[in-house]
């Protein structure tokens, strides 16, 4: 079976996707995001079943229609969808997409021609900002023939004109989050810009390279990545948009010398790839810097007015417009526009396959012939931290019982909806498996509206084991006990930092719940999950943690850390001199973390069955239990339904807790993408 739905599949500036308006597309954002990963095919790596071309760059979605907002002609909603996998994120932003919006919404009658040309007021939904979009329409019909070429496109085409209105502090609020147009990072200077897309513009030089490599050199220079990933991640916290590791904003560039005093050369990163060509929104940024006085990227002085300038990129250039009002620090970008060309390809109706909108069947998996082949262990944190390392030791023993190799594979992001929602729509045939939490499966659900449902989405195997949440800090950059850090927090609210491995997660519910309780404040620093968390700690960039006894064990033990208090309800035989919180007046902090196997719903008995009696034999090893125990954790076999009934008394715990306590996740900002 297959659903038909009208679309027109364009090119759009150097994007391509299928332009849909939105009463084309099913009712209801759940029903909409699987009409589009059917168009893309987003579920295999190729795209074969769809229209994407393998690669975000041609998984993108427009969806456009008549304005709601004051002063507007349409509303254009981005979506990117997933390569190789079943998601739709429509947080990003993009550019390129925006230049076939106007004649898309000309030609299907949403906004009347003019004779020459027609001029469209686009909202974009994903940012809240506007543009004046400019289409060739002679005779009143749009045309896409021209002699305007842009660099990444064969042929040329009609130009489009893109006038970018009010993207100045659209993300951050301000042109210059950090109220400085030069910071100094690390010894590095830097210029954080929010002109359409959030950039951290670095001098290619500062960095040892000359900003004219090809983009695979640069990939190819490791050691290039990762110091731009740690002034980027820095930026993103002086910018004000918080722990970043798990944002593509702010997007890392490196700028050098043009041809000329109007251009400029750049290298974009996306951020942990440089861009093939260039971002338009980017280009924006760039150009805008350039324009202006006293920033890593500044040009010669420009009196007010209009100027054309150039961004040189791998690929060729982009030509942009700048309209610059006042002059010396006082300047400001007033306007930006470029031209960019679009092409329809095609137009006609979609088939939708029907498996999108349905759970995929399971393949018959009798215990006689599963496995079949390696089983993967989906882990929602980055390496590191203490669910990796307990998957690792379970994976490490499952393997040689189940007959199959056993990989851990970890898919950190969003607090752990980007690992569960990866499983939850996999094969249900037991291959692919997810070491859950109490973090994935009960905090951060209760917490915040996530696309994956942790009872109905997935069949639990079995608890692993359980850990004690405890307050720790920096020795010397903290507080020597809990008393002087209430003392201190009540004299100088947030004077202290706490980590955090994500919104809905352990730590961050830990540290709400001590905050309402102690009547003090912290300043919250967010990370992708517990390893880097715990790492800026006992770094001292952050003061204060609640990690899992698992997680905070070696570095107590090696004089890193300083345990404050057990937030829970008795002490730990690891730790007895430590105290409750409780005994030391703070009440109603009581976190213990819990770990679980998980496969996706549907997944046979007897798969389930010959897991859960592995996971059981690996938990009564005497050298997992040791190995457990020595981190401070306790290993715990049992059935899949106990596992099931701790899921869900947690699930209700925690929403209770929620709706009491009035604890809400931090809003993070749009996101942008190229």
């Amino acid at each position: 079976m297959s659903q038909s739905i009208p679309c027109v599949l364009m090119r759009a500036g150097t994007s391509r996707g299928p332009f849909f308006l939105r009463e084309w597309l099913p009712e209801g954002d759940e029903a909409r995001d699987q009409a589009l990963i059917g168009a893309i095919g987003a579920s295999d790596p190729l795209q074969l079943d769809g229209v994407g071309g393998g690669s975000t760059l041609n998984s993108k979605v427009a969806i456009v229609s008549r304005s709601a907002q004051p002063g507007c002609d349409i509303d254009y909603l981005f979506a990117q969808v997933g390569v190789g996998h079943r998601s739709v994120d429509t947080r990003p932003n993009c550019g390129n997409m925006l230049s076939g919006v106007a004649p898309f919404a000309i030609e299907q009658g949403l906004i009347p021609a003019a004779d020459g040309t027609t001029s469209v007021r686009v909202y974009n939904v994903n940012t809240g900002s506007r543009i004046d979009v400019t289409v060739q329409t002679p005779g009143g019909r749009v045309t896409y023939e021209g002699d305007t070429r842009i660099d990444g496109v064969a042929g040329t085409a009609a130009p489009i004109l893109l006038n970018f209105l009010d993207a100045w502090g659209a993300v951050t609020g301000q042109v210059f989050p950090t109220g400085r147009r030069i910071d100094t990072i690390d010894g590095i200077q830097v210029t954080c810009i929010d002109a359409a897309m959030p950039l951290m513009i670095v001098r290619a030089g500062d960095l040892g390279v000359t900003g004219r490599e090809k983009p695979v050199a640069l990939d190819a220079n490791t050691a290039l990545l990762e110091r731009l990933e740690s002034l980027r991640l820095e930026a993103g916290r002086r910018m004000g948009l918080g722990d970043v590791s798990n944002s593509v904003i702010p997007k890392p560039v490196l700028v050098s010398m043009g041809e000329s005093n109007d251009s400029i050369t750049s290298r974009y990163f996306t951020p942990r790839k440089c861009h093939a060509s260039h971002a338009v929104t980017g280009a924006i940024g760039v150009a805008s810097a350039f324009a202006l006085p006293g920033t890593v990227a500044s040009g010669v002085a420009r009196d007010p007015g209009r100027h054309k300038l150039v961004v040189l990129h791998p690929a060729g250039q982009i030509d942009v417009e700048v309209e610059l009002k006042g002059s010396a620090d006082a300047a400001t970008v007033e306007r930006a526009a470029l031209v960019r060309t679009a092409r329809k390809i095609m137009q006609g109706e979609l088939h939708l396959p029907d498996y999108v909108f349905s759970r995929p069947e399971a393949r018959d998996a009798e215990s006689s012939d599963f496995p079949r082949r390696a089983l993967t262990i989906i882990v929602p944190t980055r390496a590191g931290g203490g669910n990796d390392t307990m998957a690792r030791i379970i994976a490490a023993k499952l393997g040689p019982l189940l007959g199959q190799e056993v990989v851990v594979d970890n898919r950190a992001g969003a607090n752990g909806a980007i690992a569960s929602e990866y499983v939850a729509g996999s094969a249900p045939d037991g291959h692919t498996l997810m070491f859950g939490y109490v973090g994935t499966h009960a905090m951060n659900p209760a917490l915040q509206k996530v696309r994956y449902d942790p009872v109905e989405d997935f069949a639990p195997v079995g608890l692993v084991g359980s850990s004690s949440t405890l307050m720790v800090s920096h020795p010397d950059k903290g507080a020597p006990d809990l008393h002087t850090l209430i003392a201190r927090l009540k004299e100088s609210p947030r004077c202290f930092s706490y980590a955090s491995a994500g919104d809905g997660t352990p730590p961050h519910f830990a540290a709400e719940l001590f905050q309402l309780s102690s009547k003090t404040s912290m300043a919250s620093l967010t990370f992708e999950g517990a390893g880097p968390a715990i790492a800026d700690t006992v770094d001292g960039r952050s003061q204060v943690m609640f990690p899992s006894l698992f997680t905070a064990y070696p570095f107590i033990r090696a004089g890193q850390l300083r345990a404050l208090a057990v937030a829970g309800p008795k002490r730990l035989e690891a730790l007895p001199g430590v105290p409750t919180l409780a005994e030391l007046g703070i009440t109603g902090v009581d976190v213990v973390q819990w770990y679980g196997l998980f496969a996706p719903a549907g997944t046979p008995i007897s798969a389930i069955d010959r897991l859960n009696r592995a996971l059981n034999e690996v938990l009564g090893d005497p050298e997992v239990v040791e190995r457990f125990e020595s981190h401070g954790a306790r290993a715990e076999p049992g059935t899949a339904d106990a596992l099931a009934q701790r899921m869900q008394r947690d699930l209700a715990r925690w929403r209770q807790v929620v709706a009491q306590a009035e604890i809400a996740p931090k809003e993070s900002p749009q996101l942008a993408l190229d």
